[in-house]
């Protein structure tokens, strides 16, 4: 049995469930009354959570700046903007309302407030960024979560895009990025797009993936979680597509989310993000939405990887996710389990099913692949530029 350690670290506290906005104040309050509120406008005025907000804040004698200029691929411009509101008002605490990109864009904020030199050095702050032990000190954080997705409300992540180098990646990471308490509402995620939410549900099934996929088999309990996550994804996600106000699916999917990427499913493991590395250059090149390229992806790299080192762990995923008969032959279970993936991402979940339905062509994938493999490519199967680029074309 291999030997390892690991530790693990999520204090951020979370209200759940119907109403949860009601304890906003008293998340805020010990951190301060001067707020940069971070949102997305649309979804906050839809859902009510602007007026929410906003007259607490007068009720309670809270000042207030606004932010809502963050892209779905969040820029480090919009970092950028958002810090110097921190800095030029004394900003003590960051409520961030909305999704993934809002989420990461307020984390990468909240430290930038500190960053010692010129926030118009974009070099700068992004190696500062990068560079995990320069960041020493953040902003207190709230967030306010209004979607079912990247589980930026329980991680120290934040995934920020450099618009002038094309680089995209998690740039500002540690756990000092933890949220220090997250609302999560259910009801908040009703009025969520039909192809945000199968996006959305696709990162977390992804998110879960790239743990298991994975060397180590030998961590039954963690790979017990990961299943048990992605069978709620595979249940609940067509189920929230066709019925957007059923509040069984929408919670089982919204409390999924943090769990698939907080640490829960990391122990012990190398866990590669293989995915993530060749989707991420995807989204600095072209403004795709996150989980329909990963989702897009998957099958494609799943097939380039299926060998006799990694059979087994397809059977496991196949038996234990999609309940595939164990008795069969070991590669026809794992080419059935490739099959129920792509069943369940594009069928059930509706989703595009290649990268040219999403607007993507081939111009770009000599760049893409060399950022990807600018790093050891797939701790789970090394993946060279040659590979990731056929990848990229079998997907297309």
């Amino acid at each position: 049995m291999r030997e390892y350690q690991f530790r693990y670290y999520t204090p951020t506290k979370v209200f759940f469930g119907a109403g949860a906005i009601e304890h906003l104040d008293e998340s805020l309050a010990p951190y301060g009354k001067k707020v940069l509120m971070v949102f997305d406008k649309n979804t906050a005025t839809a859902t009510g959570i602007y007026d929410y907000v906003t007259n607490l804040f007068r009720e309670k004698g809270y000042q207030w700046w606004e932010y809502d200029k963050v892209d779905p691929n969040p820029r480090l411009r919009s970092v950028i903007e958002g810090a110097k509101i921190c800095k030029e008002n004394d900003i003590e605490v960051v409520l961030a309302i909305g999704g993934g990109s809002v989420i990461d864009c307020s984390k990468a904020i909240r430290a930038a407030a500190f960053f010692p030199g010129d926030l118009d050095d974009y070099d700068g702050l992004w190696a500062w960024g990068a560079g995990f032990g320069n960041v020493t000190k953040t902003l207190p954080m709230v967030v306010i979560c209004t979607m079912a997705s990247t589980g930026s409300e329980m991680d120290g992540g934040a995934v920020i895009t450099n618009e002038h180098t094309h680089q995209k990646g998690g740039a500002f990471m540690g756990e000092l990025f933890l949220p220090n308490v997250s609302i999560l509402d259910p009801k908040y995620t009703y009025s969520v797009p039909k192809r945000h939410v199968s996006a959305g549900a696709a990162d977390i099934f992804i998110h879960t993936s790239e743990t298991y996929f994975d060397p180590a088999t030998d961590i039954d309990l963690v790979d017990g979680f990961a299943e048990a996550i992605m069978k709620t994804v595979a249940k609940y996600a067509p189920i929230a597509i066709k019925e957007p106000e059923n509040f069984e699916a929408r919670a089982n999917l919204m409390w999924a989310a943090p769990w698939a990427i907080n640490g829960l499913l990391s122990g012990g493991r190398m866990s590669g993000w293989t995915l993530h590395g060749l989707q991420h250059p995807m989204g600095a090149y072209h403004d795709i939405i996150h989980g329909q390229g990963l989702a897009i992806l998957m099958p494609h790299w799943m097939r380039h990887i299926l060998s006799d080192n990694t059979v087994d762990r397809f059977v496991r995923y196949g038996v234990n996710v999609f309940g595939i008969d164990p008795s069969l032959d070991k590669y026809e279970i794992a080419n059935k389990a490739i099959e129920a993936t792509e069943d369940l991402f594009f069928n059930k979940m509706e989703m595009p099913r290649t990268l040219s339905e999403i607007g993507m062509t081939d111009e770009f994938f000599d760049e893409m692949a060399t950022q990807a493999t600018a790093r050891p490519m797939g701790m789970y199967v090394p993946l060279t530029k040659e590979e990731v680029i056929e990848i990229y074309k079998a997907a297309l």
